[in-house]
């Protein structure tokens, strides 16, 4: 077989490197995420601060060096019609993060939000209003994994993907500095302070590594190198990608489902206006524990306003339509890139130009796996996907 390298052109690889490398260098979540939640939560919710302020940590790299990088970078010289749309993308997104890190804490960053990550659509918002009125709100549990023992249930799922390649490069890190869990590149982030239910946590994994690590794996080592960092516009379908791991593994707990829809809710009442403390009022009413629904309102008032946390049930609810389309997973582990996307990824792959994924997610070969997501895709209601809080 040709090797897919040689069918692009050495100045199209070099453009798609250069925009890899220069993506991978912005910490984008990183550093548009409190780095002192857990302190400010405390106070919150001790009455102590009635509307949040929050700090962020310090750039590494200023804004402008990256922009007069990403200038220098021309995607309208791709040869290649395919690859050269999916570049100029990739390539307007990125000035855009870059934009939005200058202005961390104004209405400036809220309205570049919704440029990258949209709005909530009526539909949407009356679909995750519905969800809230129809799951019962859950209790709390007792058992509670400190951020060490999660950090090593996921070094044990990672040495799994170690046995398939010795390579593969990822890596898990508790920090003080990081809220909750993401990823950043091949690293699995965990907040020092971060406590996650036990009846969560492989359904979380499954969803951070199985999904998010995973598809940086496999799109780092394809020849158009974004797709290791991600294409533009990529977040929504993986993170509905990555809901799904959790619905397949049985890990779509009511309580789960419910957090997705308040995040949708949040988002919309902070667009038309509403502050901190009517958000998280809003959500305590609807029956979300307080300090639950400090970290959903925190998560949607960071750095001024980010509309993010509504692509979650949006991205899930798009690729349930796809499935039951009779469309396939399996593409959209070639890398991180959009359901909008898929068709022009697909014929890439068609064409030679891109290759198999390197590694699938372990949990596809799982007893049960491939039938929760059949039952998903047919569901007509999408509380049917919940597994119960013992899941």
């Amino acid at each position: 077989m040709t090797d897919p390298r040689e069918t692009f052109s050495a100045g199209d690889l070099a453009i798609d490197h250069a925009l890899a490398r220069l993506s991978s260098g912005v910490r984008f979540l990183l550093d548009i995420t409190p780095v002192d939640a857990d302190e400010v939560r405390e106070a919150y919710l001790a009455g102590e601060v009635t509307e949040p302020e929050f700090t962020y940590r310090d750039l590494e790299t200023d804004p402008e060096v990256f922009k007069e990088e990403l200038c220098s970078i021309e995607p309208a010289k791709v040869e290649n019609t395919t690859l050269g749309a999916l570049l100029r993308a990739k390539h307007r997104e990125m000035e855009l993060q870059l934009q939005m890190l200058c202005a961390r804490g104004t209405k400036d960053f809220r309205d570049m939000s919704v440029e990258l990550y949209g709005a909530v659509t009526p539909a949407l918002h009356e679909k995750a209003g519905g969800l809230l009125l129809a799951i019962e709100p859950q209790p709390l549990g007792d058992g509670k994994l400190t951020a060490e023992e999660f950090a090593e249930l996921a070094e044990q799922e990672i040495a799994c993907y170690r046995e398939i390649d010795p390579d593969i490069g990822l890596h898990v890190e508790v920090r003080d500095d990081v809220a909750g869990v993401l990823c950043e590149g091949t690293t699995l982030l965990i907040g020092s302070q971060t406590t996650i239910a036990s009846r969560r946590a492989f359904a979380l994994i499954q969803h951070e590594v199985g999904t998010h690590l995973i598809t940086q794996v496999n799109g780092a080592r394809q020849p158009v190198t974004v797709l290791g960092t991600g294409l533009a516009g990529y977040d929504e379908t993986q993170e509905g990608l990555a809901v799904l791991a959790e619905i397949a593994v049985g890990g779509l707990t009511p309580g789960r489902l419910r957090t997705l829809a308040a995040r949708v809710v949040a988002v919309h009442d902070m667009l038309a206006g509403a502050s901190f403390t009517e958000c998280h009022r809003r959500l305590v009413e609807a029956g979300m524990p307080s300090g639950s629904a400090f970290t959903t309102v925190m998560r949607v008032f960071r750095s001024g306003g980010l509309t993010k946390d509504a692509i979650y049930l949006r991205g899930v609810l798009d690729l349930l339509a796809h499935l039951d389309g009779g469309g396939a997973l399996e593409p959209f582990y070639l890398g991180k890139f959009s359901l909008q996307d898929l068709p022009l990824v697909e014929d890439l792959a068609e064409r030679g130009f891109i290759h198999e994924p390197h590694v699938l997610p372990r949990f596809y070969d799982l007893p049960g796996t491939r039938e929760r997501l059949a039952e998903a895709a047919a569901a007509d209601d999408l509380t049917q996907l919940t597994r119960g809080e013992a899941a």
